[in-house]
């Protein structure tokens, strides 16, 4: 029997419970952390994979897919789709344009409500004026949910970084794209100032594209990480980073290299669109963000947006260092992004002690649960092995429920592509699909590592959010399809073959 949303919730589960007032949400991972590559961690497969984006098919929730980001031994991407709810998972190729030195970089997916799983990345070739930068963004579309994909359609020219990918949800075919323009490119960053955020719509499933329009406003000279979402109504949402007078970062002034973060601030921005992108009006979430660390132009942490299917409220979340260490956080609007509450701590450890929480993402639930995955240190003094922890909110962020583990083992954070310069990339985002009843999580893990082969792998958790007395409430006779959900759940995710090896890198 296939398993609804790769197994990480079934439909009795979803019939059983419904969130209620207050934010005591107990919660047990099932099974262990499994790869979504079974070669991760064979030493004659030395892959750095990171940046996952999670997807789950509406029309076939069996149907999940999983994009990623390849940073060793060379730049590319991956998709890892999966028919039988997430128990396997088979790599498909991304089709790519010919004769480019990277076909394929940075890619991002998305399935729309008619079932078509849409990918996106952009190549890099030789740049008049600009030497070896992106040359092309592509969009390509699978009707077969990620078996085969239709040829591939270019969205824009040159010098397009950090593409995003978002759907309408009540409109098939209806798509867009987000990037930054540069106008040209330094060896780690950009060689000017201005470079603005735009978008392009598709109204026929990509095939064709509307002429870009811009998101970011004149005034921001350094805008980076646009990170868009489509709400109730069509009303578009793209979350951003105005990084001010951050020289180092966005013209690569560290040379790629490790060391104290820019010492200003940054402001977290969103823009929105209630005309499907052709104008735009924006707001400042928050204006005084605390950098954490240095980072590549080319590949940010971006913000993580969500927004409830239900009222249209929206939230934003990101990391921050105004206390002194990188805590999490959440913001939220209730009307359109137009005014946003100050941004609350998620993560539930002792203000300033030293460790990171950090690269969120969010998720909200049909009936308004609001689920947060990040990568955290809490339990190592030295700030150096990361966790991944959850937590949840009932009651749209104002409280969060204690944290939950997902991570089965401790993994070194220092593993990575740019490691040897002491800057090393854990990646733009994790992955996250949520029901009211559960969650799947995808991120980045370097347990399969050695010393010598700086390996990142993806592995994944399911979670059960369990019934208490003020968290969830059972409907009459649902808790015993619960129950059979959760042994499902667990039969689906027992490991056909080995876990994920421990770290050994030091």
């Amino acid at each position: 029997m296939a398993l609804v949303g790769a197994g990480f919730v079934v439909a009795g589960l979803l019939a059983a419970l419904l969130p209620v007032g207050g934010n005591r949400v107990d919660a047990r991972v099932v099974g262990g952390n499994l790869p979504i590559d079974t070669r991760g961690g064979d030493p004659h497969h030395r892959v750095a994979e990171n940046s996952p984006k999670l997807v789950v098919n509406p029309i076939h929730p069996d149907n999940l897919a999983v994009s990623g980001r390849v940073d060793l031994p060379a730049f590319s991407c991956r998709l890892h789709v999966s028919f039988d709810g997430g128990r396997r998972w088979d790599d498909v190729p991304i089709p790519v344009p010919e004769q480019r030195k990277i076909g394929c970089i940075d890619p991002d997916i998305a399935f729309g409500p008619e079932g078509t799983l849409y990918v996106s990345f952009i190549s890099f070739g030789d740049v008049p004026g600009s030497g070896y930068a992106p040359d092309a963004l592509w969009v390509a579309a699978s009707h077969d949910g990620g078996r085969t994909f239709a040829p591939l359609t270019q969205v824009t020219g040159p010098l397009a970084f950090e593409a995003r990918l978002a759907v309408d949800g009540a409109r098939p075919g209806r798509l867009y794209v987000t990037w930054v323009q540069a106008t040209g490119t330094s060896s780690y960053g950009f060689a000017d100032d201005g470079n603005p955020i735009l978008i392009s719509s598709s109204d026929d499933g990509g095939s064709t594209w509307s002429s870009p329009a811009r998101v970011s406003p004149q005034p921001r000279a350094r805008v980076v990480a646009p990170s868009p979402a489509v709400g109730p109504g069509g009303t578009v949402y793209v979350a951003y980073l105005d990084v001010g007078n951050d020289r180092l970062d966005y013209e690569g002034a560290h040379e790629n290299r490790g060391g104290e973060p820019y010492s200003g601030t940054w402001s977290l921005v969103m823009a929105r669109s209630l005309d499907g992108g052709s104008t735009w009006a924006e707001a400042d979430v928050d204006r005084g963000l605390v950098p954490i660390d240095r980072f590549l132009v080319l590949f940010p942490a971006t913000p993580s947006v969500a927004v409830d299917r239900r009222n249209g409220d929206v939230l934003v979340g990101y990391h921050d260092g105004r206390l002194g260490d990188a805590d999490v956080r959440v913001w939220s609007s209730t009307d359109k992004g137009r005014t946003w509450s100050a941004g609350r701590r998620v993560n539930d450890t002792p203000v300033r002690d030293g460790t990171w929480q950090y690269l969120p993402q969010l998720a909200i639930s049909a009936h308004g649960r609001l689920t947060v995955v990040y990568y955290d240190r809490r339990s190592d003094a030295r700030n150096l092995h990361n966790e991944v922890s959850l937590q949840s909110s009932l009651d749209d962020g104002r409280t969060f429920s204690r944290r939950v583990v997902l991570s089965d083992r401790p993994f070194d954070s220092r593993i990575g592509f740019g490691a040897d310069r002491a800057l090393p990339q854990l990646g733009s985002r994790l992955g996250l699909q949520v029901t009211d009843a559960g969650a799947l999580a995808v991120w980045a893990d370097t347990r399969g590592a050695t010393a010598l082969i700086p390996e990142q792998d993806l592995a994944r958790a399911s979670v059960a959010f369990q019934p208490t007395r003020r968290g969830l409430v059972a409907r009459p006779g649902g808790i015993a399809v619960a129950a059979t959900g959760v042994l499902l759940l667990a039969a689906a995710l027992r490991p056909r073959r080995r876990r994920l090896r421990p770290v050994v890198a030091r």
